[in-house]
């Protein structure tokens, strides 16, 4: 029964997939950006549903389980208040200069902002490996749901494989506006199940309030902070959601809107949308010490999903198994082909110069979708992670990067040099972190508490400002093109130009 709901809500995406290619023309612009037509409900559905993986379904369930319900206050509430912020002072306008020069992805942006190319195939370089992680999580988050909710009957890696399957045809079929479409429908289901998931199981536990009393006779520190969450952790922590700002795939899909004022429905409604997934997702994973005490490392992953099926009726099983899938696919497939529209239109056409047709463009872009997906399902086979850790990790990197984005739309004194310093100094300290943290769970910098990200962002900060001080300004002509008060305008006759953009 539960193949039987996953299969087709997996042939339901695939024919999704099918239908949007009927719409698309055969342009490089149609494929990655869904000819800029995205209106609000979508943006806001693609948007959220891009940035919410399994990180925060199987992730925080995990974390909830090893360390409580403060998990909540790491990621949640702050990404409540951050995220809308980073839309509305770097969405609106990154969306605002796309329109106006045409750009498909954010590297096209960097590059022409401090015109060179080798700093944009640079940055490239450090969006893949950022990325890379955030990929993993998705891939074996759907692998471990499978082998779970059927008790081994599907093994992981075919469970991951199927993912990577379903995600390659419909992305590469359909492009955004499949993957736009998808989001929607994947998103909807994720947030509809994942409440049904908790009261369905809360209940069947005798209620919130029985299933947390049991939780604090056996484990009472999960139902506070506790020792587990010190105070510089969680301070430090609210500087992980600002990675919203520089991941590739919410860039592609804030370039997608149909005008600026499709921005204000993400911006108002996506505060609810986190506390519909989080709170769920938190509950069930500290209410699940109580059910399947025990789990260890990479094990408390999969807590969500041992208690749908310790809980739910089998047909209820397959849906909220479905509503899983839904969670780590709708942010795969923006990734995948995020990552595929940067290698197309930055390495082969920006940094080699290569002339590609429209119709080459879209068939390079869909070879690479099929590389990338191909190499994470590679790289998931052999390692083992916790969910929330390789996120955070990811998270960590681009929030680092955050600085050269408000730099380049908002600060016309930065040059090349400093971007240059600012991303050099993001990527060795977060490789150095990286490998100093290793298995460490709780990994903070010297033991303090401190997160590595909020090192990695004020270095980052300090490297960016210093070397652009000590370098020679932007020509006036370069700045024109970002900055319209440089070109001559009065503030007023700028703000008019905005606001025919916006319009």
């Amino acid at each position: 029964m539960i193949l039987a709901i996953l299969g087709l809500y997996l042939c339901a995406l695939l024919a999704i997939g099918f239908a949007s290619r009927r719409m698309a023309s055969s342009t490089g612009e149609d494929f990655f950006l869904a000819g800029r037509g995205i209106g609000s409900f979508v943006l806001l559905m693609t948007l959220f549903g891009t940035h919410m993986t399994a990180f925060s379904l199987l992730g925080a369930s995990g974390e909830a389980y090893r360390v409580g319900i403060g998990v909540f206050g790491l990621m949640a509430s702050a990404s409540a208040l951050v995220a809308p912020a980073v839309f509305y002072f770097l969405g609106v306008r990154l969306w605002a200069l796309g329109k106006r020069h045409g750009y498909i992805t954010q590297v096209q942006f960097f590059r022409d902002r401090y015109g060179s190319k080798s700093f944009g195939l640079a940055l490239f370089v450090v969006l893949v490996i950022l990325l890379i992680p955030y990929l993993l999580i998705g891939v074996k988050g759907g692998g471990i749901t499978l082998e779970q909710i059927t008790e081994g009957a599907v093994p992981e890696w075919a469970g991951s494989l199927i993912i990577v399957a379903v995600v390659m045809s419909y992305v590469s079929f359909g492009g955004l506006r499949g993957t736009s479409w998808a989001n929607t429908f994947q998103t909807l289901v994720f947030i509809t199940l994942g409440a049904l998931a908790a009261v369905v199981i809360l209940r069947s536990m005798g209620g919130v309030e029985t299933a947390l009393d049991r939780v604090a006779a056996q484990s009472p520190e999960l139902l506070v902070r506790g020792e587990a969450i010190p105070p510089l952790k969680m301070l430090t922590y609210l500087l992980i959601p600002l990675s919203v700002g520089m991941f590739p795939h919410i860039f592609q899909h804030w370039l997608s809107a149909q005008s600026a004022r499709t921005f204000r429905l993400p911006m108002v409604a996506y505060p609810l949308c986190i506390a519909a997934v989080w709170v769920p997702s938190v509950l069930l994973g500290v209410a699940g010490t109580a059910d399947v005490p025990g789990l260890e490392g990479s094990a408390a992953n999969g807590v969500l999903v041992r208690m749908i099926g310790l809980h739910a009726p089998e047909l209820l099983a397959g849906l909220l198994t479905a509503g899983v899938f839904a969670a780590i696919m709708s942010s795969l497939d923006s990734q995948v082909l995020s990552m595929s529209s940067l290698f197309t239109h930055d390495v082969l056409r920006g940094t080699f110069g290569m002339d590609l047709s429209p119709a080459k463009q879209v068939l390079s872009g869909r070879l690479f979708v099929v590389l990338i997906l191909a190499v994470t399902y590679g790289l998931s086979l052999a390692s083992d992670p916790s969910l929330f850790r390789l996120g955070v990790w990811s998270f960590t990197g681009f929030a680092s990067l955050v600085p050269l984005a408000l730099a380049a739309v908002y600060w016309r004194r930065s040059t090349l040099a400093g971007a240059w310093a600012a991303l050099l100094t993001v990527i060795a300290l977060w490789l150095y972190f990286f490998t100093q943290a290793g298995d460490i769970p709780g990994y903070s910098v010297g033991g303090t508490g401190v997160m590595p990200v909020a090192v990695i962002f004020a270095a980052a900060v300090v490297a960016l400002v210093v070397v652009s001080l000590m370098t020679r300004p932007p020509s006036e002509d370069r700045l024109g093109r970002f900055f319209p008060e440089s070109a001559g305008l009065g503030s007023s006759e700028a703000h008019r130009i905005s606001r025919q953009e916006g319009s």
